[in-house]
């Protein structure tokens, strides 16, 4: 019994320790959760570096073309009533419209790279990989990138043709870019600077393109009376009326339709499109009637008609 006893002790030692719990199944779900949570803000953050310096400086440049608008109509923002909250508020209609454009093609462009590189068998992405982990390549494409940016603001300030500002651009970007972004490539830091210099010059430049746009448009407004698609895109108001006088309630200057370009200061800013001029009418002696907005005109319509008949009498 003696010899039972101690054989049993000595095979099933005694412990005060509570037994152990086995480890469940999920307990490693937190550490994929974390993981797979730090790859999507990782993705986020990255997506943000690229578009939101687009965005600011798009916005920023945006002003400068609101300006040029009005200014084709002798007036600037202020006076017809768009400050920057009013200008804020109708350029994310834009920025909306923009990003409903850019996100089916950048869906395009990475469906076409993936299957290029399916074709390709891998060929396509290890290119990729290849010019990426070669800082003068990627230098160089960030480079003439940026150059080519400046392409809107060559064709504003400037009647250039094509071979030239190719020319202007390309030497622009190898001799003001290609050495700074060679060596922001060092580091992590430098590699994200370059992607903020590279949105916000890609910002820039596709504001002036805009800018263009709007000047030209702009032109056409005062030449025909019709306002484009990127005027209305960008708040301006395609909107006319018949002045009457306030009192009598009589129609003003023969009853013709009056654009409105805006209202501030207790003022109506309005444009005389068979004059070719602007006309500044106090509110509180003015009414309008019969408003209509973008309204339909004849084939071959152009305003002026009156201001050609006074210069010829």
């Amino acid at each position: 019994m003696r010899l039972l006893w101690s054989f049993a002790v000595s095979n099933h030692p005694i412990t005060l320790d509570p037994p152990e719990t086995p480890a469940r199944g999920d307990s490693v779900a937190p550490d994929a959760q974390e993981e797979s949570g730090g790859s999507v803000m990782s993705l986020l953050e990255r997506i943000g570096s690229v578009f939101v310096p687009i965005g600011v400086a798009l916005y920023a440049v945006l002003y400068i073309g609101i300006e040029q608008m009005y200014a084709i109509f002798g007036v600037n923002p202020q006076q017809v009533g768009v400050d920057q909250s009013v200008l804020l508020g109708r350029m994310m209609s834009t920025l909306v419209l923009l990003l409903l454009i850019a996100l089916p093609l950048l869906g395009i462009i990475v469906g076409l790279g993936w299957l290029l590189n399916k074709i390709t068998g891998g060929a396509t992405g290890r290119l990729v990989q290849a010019i990426r982990q070669r800082p003068w390549i990627a230098a160089t494409l960030a480079a003439l990138w940026c150059g080519a940016t400046y392409w809107g603001l060559f064709d504003l300030f400037g009647d250039l043709d094509l071979f030239v500002m190719v020319a202007v651009a390309v030497g622009l970007g190898v001799l003001a870019f290609l050495v700074p972004f060679r060596l922001l490539r060092r580091k992590p830091v430098g590699r994200a600077g370059t992607k903020v210099i590279v949105g916000g010059l890609t910002g820039i430049g596709l504001g002036f393109v805009l800018v263009l746009g709007l000047i030209n448009g702009a032109l056409d407004v005062q030449a025909t009376g019709q306002a484009n698609e990127l005027l209305g895109a960008v708040g301006f108001q395609d909107q006319w009326a018949i002045v009457k006088d306030a009192e009598s309630d009589k129609p003003l200057y023969d009853g013709r339709y009056m654009m409105m370009l805006g209202e501030s200061d207790g003022t109506y800013i309005l444009y005389d499109c068979d004059k070719m001029e602007t006309i500044r009418r106090p509110m509180e002696t003015t009414n309008l009637g019969e408003i209509q907005m973008d309204p339909e005109r004849e084939e071959g319509f152009t305003c002026g008609g009156l201001a050609e008949q006074e210069q010829t009498q």
